[in-house]
């Protein structure tokens, strides 16, 4: 198989004992390049993660390792004594020469973890039960972070859920229209502008500052074969300071919906409640101790906005001519912009039962 990278030359650098036996592609993220590695340990196979960190998105890897680094060694203190304690936090090995990271010989930043065995990630939910089991192993993810100790970790992507400053890049683009293409977007335009009311409710109800995972996909939990408990939390390139609403906002986006991100037929897109209930029971389970009265309330409100700011994301970017999310069609950041904004419809039809339900748990 010919892989992008020279695999073999950069596990060199780890310390990683044995004969290099192969590496393949592994996962379905977009963002980093991934490779499952294995080696021949005393006659048996042991596997390890190593990923080339996409320096193009992030722009500072070094202050996103030394986050990296020191959430996953806070984790690994909190789970010690637990069954499978090496199972439930990522393991970063280091270097030959001590890091957490390696610079090849072209400037790329690499990083290598032990493989999680038998445990996997779904693309999609399955059922409402897994739901409750990724929420729940998030919860857990913000709970053990909760005492990070101070330094404050680095933003790995200055303003990520800052919807104002989101909104504020979409009017620009309205204004320059540089692909001619907001005539074409009318209503969506529309929709977004009669919702600028709600841009800055979460800044301004001065809610702790917590560490968050920011980026709370189904598919960023992995769950266990024999069981299906959410074991461990991966993705942690944007771990950094944020609000709790932002994490659960981005679980109810993206798991609540059948419906694809780009499904054009818009009538397959809606909050499905009973995964809303799955998603809100299973997360309060374990972040509940920590949650102050203000953010527990606003965790739906936090379904509505990071799908609102995801949406305008979309919408700028189809308007700007797609310059950031990879396109495969015509129009395809403007139907990724419809979905999102057919679910922001869907919750706030349903916000009043979600806000009950919150309070009741």
């Amino acid at each position: 198989m010919n892989l992008k990278h020279d695999v073999r030359e950069v596990a060199r650098h780890f310390q990683i004992y044995g004969e290099f036996l192969g590496a393949e592609p592994y996962g379905s993220g977009h963002i980093n390049d991934t490779y499952r590695a294995s080696y021949d340990q005393a006659g048996a196979t042991t596997r390890y993660i190593f990923q080339r960190i996409n320096h193009n998105i992030f722009k500072n890897p070094v202050g996103l390792m030394e986050n990296v680094q020191r959430v996953t060694s806070h984790l690994a203190g909190k789970v010690v004594g637990e069954t499978d304690a090496s199972r439930r936090a990522l393991t970063l090995i280091p270097t030959r020469g001590g890091l957490a990271w390696h610079v090849d010989a072209a400037g790329n930043h690499w990083r290598g973890y032990l493989f999680i065995e038998k445990a996997k990630t779904y693309d999609a939910v399955e059922s409402a039960e897994q739901a409750f089991k990724a929420a729940k192993a998030f919860g857990r993810f913000q709970k053990l972070l909760a005492d990070l100790p101070v330094p404050r970790l680095n933003d790995t992507i200055p303003d990520f859920h800052h919807t104002p400053k989101r909104f504020a890049a979409l009017e620009k683009v309205i204004a320059a229209d540089v692909a001619n293409r907001a005539a074409l977007a009318k209503p969506e335009i529309e929709f977004a502008l009669r919702h600028q009311a709600i841009c800055s409710v979460l800044l301004d109800a001065q809610l702790p500052e917590r560490v968050t995972h920011n980026d709370t996909k189904f598919n960023n939990v992995m769950l266990d074969d024999a069981t299906g408990e959410g074991i461990c939390v991966i993705d942690l390139d944007t771990v950094m300071p944020g609000l709790v609403a932002y994490d659960f906002g981005d679980m109810v986006r993206t798991t609540t919906s059948p419906a694809k991100e780009d499904e054009r037929d818009l009538s397959k897109v809606g909050l499905q409640f009973p995964m809303f209930e799955a998603l809100a029971r299973g997360y309060l389970s374990t972040a509940g101790e920590f949650l102050t009265p203000a953010e527990r309330k606003l965790l739906p409100f936090g379904g509505k906005l990071i799908t609102f700011t995801i949406g305008l994301r979309f919408l700028t970017d189809f308007l700007a001519g797609d310059v950031y999310f990879k396109v495969h069609r015509d129009g395809h950041n403007l139907d990724r912009c419809r979905t999102q904004f057919k679910l922001v419809e869907s919750i706030e039809q349903q916000e009043a039962a979600m806000n009950k339900l919150i309070e009741k748990i």
